[in-house]
């Protein structure tokens, strides 16, 4: 196939796509500004070569829509249908005098993905848009960039593929009304496929309010098939967040114009929640809205993937508690409320003591044991609102919310230090396994999660140069000590009613401890 031949077949499928001149898309968008931020190029675009001009789909950095084809770098890409970098444009002879270097936007660095589609054949894939980032100072892209910019590719293709397939579904429901010949046979393969896929279509009459569903729409609600619904009551299925959802999205598309694609949760009439997805958009006869017309599917497995996915993600496989990814998420959340309505919380990292003695004399086997004992003791400690997670081999990370102000934090860090004794007795060894703690409660003067994440790791180490076992506070010089029972024939360094230093003080403890002391001397700083 030549080249001239290669170009209509792209210019064709691109044109099938019905997509140029589109207004922006939360998907694409969001595409572009993850490559903007992952790649740390100022210039991020999914850009569009049509016969005359390249067509922004989506831009972050870029006030204009269009640019001359002639000077479009994506052309480039395209031809070569792989992915085009130039490091520095104006040593490059096929731009150096591009207009587009010597000239705003002054580009100097290019990458470029090719994003394919199915021909319409089958025949394979053809390039007919371009993934690309920019930056206005020369410069390399690693192979971790390109893998980013691979992977991102993928998602633009997976969401046209996507937008392909409701083409081709709403041009399905558009033959059932022309022609009742051709919707007799249309029906036919389309309950099919709706089954198969779990998608059904619908209308929505703006006279009378009635909607007019496919069978497999009727399936998915769970009731038998009818001879229309009134809104109000195919409205009664959504719980009220998702009424209020739906609602929203009619009445913004019969003002705009413009098409909507949600997802919320639903009941069937069967008491089953599921999870759907509702795509729509406005019906005109003469210029004139008469109907809403869309696809509706159920989504319930795939959304359930999806969570289950995310959930393995974020939790650590051997513990069952949180994964870093997980305290990650967690503390920016917390992070955002406490800054909305000044609720404070804590930051505790924990490192277990002798975990390799144990590793070493016992084997990996006990050392799992007793990892999944401290998480157990970790996450009964973290209360309804708090968070424990594993952030690495021996290392652990406590949120808590509750009980956790100046006065109680020492009293939760001894009683936590306690529960964290653990012994593992084996062939009449023991070998006592323990935490050392590191605090930081957040504030006004922290500014970010890898800051408090510092501040605790910081009094973590001030601990464990202290002594291991014991725990230190972010901001307070002395050391916090278990309630530990005192070895006979030696004397307790405090009696019960002794110190807890403050600075230079002595302020001494309560009787809680029993015959147990506590003792908390001033730490190295």
């Amino acid at each position: 196939m030549s080249a001239l031949t290669d170009e209509a077949e792209r210019l064709a499928c691109l044109a099938s796509l019905g997509i140029l001149d589109t207004p922006p898309e939360r998907e694409f968008d969001t595409l572009v500004r993850t490559a903007q931020r992952l790649l740390g190029c100022p210039i991020a675009l999914v850009s569009m070569v049509d016969e005359t001009r390249q067509w922004f789909k989506a831009s972050c950095g870029l006030d204009v829509s269009e640019t001359p084809r002639e000077d479009a770098f994506c052309t480039h890409a395209l031809r070569a249908d792989d992915l085009l970098i130039v490091t520095d444009a104006t040593q490059d002879p096929r731009f150096a005098r591009n207009p587009l270097v010597t000239g705003s936007p002054h580009i100097r660095f290019y990458a470029g993905m090719p994003i394919r589609i199915e021909r319409a054949d089958s025949a394979g894939r053809i390039p007919v848009a371009t993934l690309c980032v920019i930056d206005r100072e020369a410069r390399e892209i690693d192979e971790t960039g390109i893998a980013i910019l691979r992977d991102l590719a993928q998602l633009a293709e997976a969401l046209l593929a996507a937008r392909s397939t409701t083409i081709s579904l709403v041009r399905l429901a558009e033959e059932r009304r022309k022609d009742l010949e051709a919707l007799d046979r249309s029906n036919r393969q389309l309950h099919q496929a709706e089954r198969m896929a779990q998608i059904g279509s619908w209308r929505l009459c703006l006279r009378t309010q009635h909607t007019a569903w496919s069978d497999q729409t009727y399936a998915i609600h769970g009731v038998p098939v009818g001879d229309g619904t009134p809104l109000e009551t195919a409205l009664d299925f959504y719980s009220p967040q998702g009424r209020a959802l739906v609602e929203a999205a009619v009445a913004r598309s019969l003002s705009s114009g413009e098409p909507f694609d949600i997802e919320t949760d639903f009941r069937n009439a069967q008491g089953e929640d599921l999870r759907v997805r509702c795509m729509g958009e406005v019906e005109l006869r003469e210029g004139e809205p008469v109907a809403l017309i869309g696809v509706f599917q159920d989504i319930t497995e795939r959304y359930a993937m999806e969570q289950a996915l995310r959930h393995t993600a974020q939790t650590d496989d051997l513990t069952g508690i949180a994964s870093r990814s997980r305290l990650n998420l967690f503390l920016d959340e917390r992070i955002r409320l406490a800054r909305e309505s000044d609720v404070g919380f804590t930051l505790l990292i924990i490192d277990l003591d002798h975990f390799k003695a144990v590793n070493d004399a016992y084997g990996h086997p006990a050392g799992d044991e007793v990892l999944r004992v401290m998480a157990d003791k970790l996450q009964s400690a973290c209360g309804e609102s708090g968070l424990a997670a594993r952030i690495g081999g021996d290392e652990f990370a406590l949120v808590v919310t509750e009980g956790a102000d100046d006065v109680a934090l020492p009293r939760l860090l001894r009683k936590l230090l306690e529960d964290l004794r653990y012994d593992v007795r084996t062939a009449g060894r023991v070998i006592t396994v323990s935490g050392t703690i590191g605090a930081c409660h957040f504030d006004g003067t922290i500014a970010s999660r890898s800051s408090l994440m510092k501040k605790a790791d910081e009094a973590l180490y001030r601990a464990k140069n202290f002594q291991r076992g014991s725990a230190a506070i972010h901001g307070d010089p002395t050391a916090i000590m278990a309630y530990i029972v005192a070895p006979k024939n030696i004397k307790p360094p405090r009696v019960a009613g002794a110190a807890r230093h403050h600075g230079g003080r002595v302020e001494h403890g309560s009787s809680e401890a029993g015959s147990r002391t506590v003792t908390r001397p001033p730490m190295p700083t």
